[in-house]
C-alpha cells in the first residue's frame, strides 16, 4: 500500500501535484524567541496564509512543512491553513539540530514531553528507543497530542560536526522510519556532514532511497552531490532566492550537473522560507510565489538554452520526484 500522509489525512501519491519540498509556514522557535530574533518568528497565521494562497494561485498544490518540534511548530494553525485553502501540507516529526536545544520547552508541550527545562535536558534524559517511540507516536497518532499526523521524520546535524545528542536523535529517527516506513529527511548545516550522516544511517539498516538531504545548494560541490546521489537518496536544493549564499546560476549549474550524470529523478527544489523578510505578506520579501512564478520560468529558459528539456525537468523536480520521495510504502 502506497500513500502520502498529510495533516488532513492520507492521499494517493498522484494527488500531491506541484510541491515545495521544504518550507516553514507558522512557527515560533523558542531559541530565537528567547533572543528577540523577530525575523525568525513566523507568528501570524493570516499573513502566512496569504503567502500560501499566492503559491496556490500560481498552480501550487502541496507543501512539505519541515518544522520539527524543537523549531516551534504551530500544528493547529498550519492545519487550518491547509483546510481553508485546500492545499495539502505534510507535517514533520523528529528533530532539528543541537544548538536549538538550549531553548526552554514551552509550557504547552509539558503534557507531551514532561517537565524538562530545555530540549537538551529532555534528549539527555531519554534513551534512543524512548525517543524513537516518541517519533513513532507523532507519525501514527498525531503531532504534539493533536490528531494531525506527521508525513515525514527528520533529524539534523550542525556545521562540520555531529554532536552525541545529534547522533542519538539521528538513530532514533532512523529507527522510527524503519518501524513506520515514513520518509526520512535531514537538516545538513550549510550542506555539510551528509556523507557522515549516511554512514550512521547505514549502520541502522536504512535504505537510502527513502532519504532526502536538505540544503544541498548551501554546499555547491558537484563531486559531493554525486557521492550522495549515488546512494539513491534525494537531494533537496531548498535555498532558492537566497542570493546572499550563491547566485541562482550556481544552484542551476549544480542541478543540471546532476541531471547530466543521470540523477534527475532524485532532485527536489524548494525555498526553506523561514524568515519574515523572505515572506511577501510579512515584510515585502519575494514570498512563496517566487519559485513557482519566477524561478521556474528562469530555470526552464536556462535549461533549454543548455540543451535540456526544462519543462520536463520541472515536472520531475516538483511533481514526480516529490510524489515518490514522500510516499509511505507498506
Amino acid at each position: 500500500m502506497s500513500f502520502i500522509r498529510t495533516l488532513r489525512g492520507d492521499i494517493k501519491p498522484e494527488e500531491l501535484g506541484f510541491t515545495y519540498s521544504h518550507e516553514h509556514i507558522v512557527c515560533r522557535p523558542a531559541y530565537w524567541a528567547e533572543r528577540d530574533a523577530d525575523d525568525l518568528l513566523l507568528d501570524d497565521k493570516e499573513k502566512s496564509k496569504l503567502d500560501v494562497a499566492d503559491f496556490k494561485h500560481h498552480g501550487g498544490r502541496s507543501i512539505v512543512d519541515a518544522t520539527a518540534i524543537d523549531y516551534g511548530r504551530d500544528v493547529e494553525a498550519v492545519k487550518e491553513i491547509s483546510e481553508e485553502l485546500d492545499v495539502h501540507i505534510v507535517g514533520t516529526a523528529g528533530f532539528n539540530k543541537s544548538f536549538l536545544w538550549d531553548a526552554a520547552i514551552k509550557e504547552s508541550l509539558k503534557p507531551v514531553l514532561g517537565d524538562y527545562p530545555t530540549y537538551n535536558d529532555w534528549i539527555e534524559a531519554k534513551s534512543i528507543n524512548e525517543l524513537t517511540e516518541f517519533v513513532i507516536g507523532e507519525v501514527e497518532e498525531g503531532l504534539e497530542g493533536t490528531a494531525y499526523k506527521a508525513g515525514q521524520v527528520k533529524f539534523g546535524t550542525g556545521y562540520n560536526r555531529i554532536t552525541p545528542h545529534e547522533e542519538k536523535t539521528l538513530r532514533a529517527v532512523a529507527r522510527a522510519h524503519l518501524e513506520t516506513k515514513a520518509p526520512l529527511h535531514s537538516h545538513t548545516e550549510a550542506g555539510t556532514m551528509g556523507l557522515e550522516q549516511i554512514e550512521l544511517l547505514k549502520s541502522e539498516g536504512v535504505d537510502l532511497s527513502f532519504m532526502s538531504f536538505g540544503h544541498m545548494d548551501r554546499n555547491p560541490d558537484p563531486y559531493y552531490h554525486e557521492q550522495i546521489a549515488s546512494t539513491g537518496a534525494y537531494l533537496s536544493f531548498d535555498g532558492i532566492a537566497k542570493i546572499k549564499y550563491a547566485p541562482e546560476s550556481t544552484r542551476i549549474a549544480c542541478i543540471l550537473e546532476l541531471v547530466k550524470k543521470g540523477y534527475e529523478n532524485q532532485i527536489l527544489v524548494s525555498g526553506d522560507t523561514a524568515r519574515k523578510s523572505y515572506y511577501k505578506h510579512y515584510d515585502y520579501g519575494l514570498g512563496l510565489e517566487y519559485i513557482i512564478a519566477k524561478w521556474v520560468p528562469r530555470f526552464v529558459d536556462d535549461a533549454n538554452r543548455q540543451g535540456y528539456d526544462g519543462e520536463a525537468l520541472v515536472k520531475k523536480f516538483f511533481i514526480e520526484n516529490p510524489a515518490r520521495c514522500f510516499t509511505f510504502n507498506r
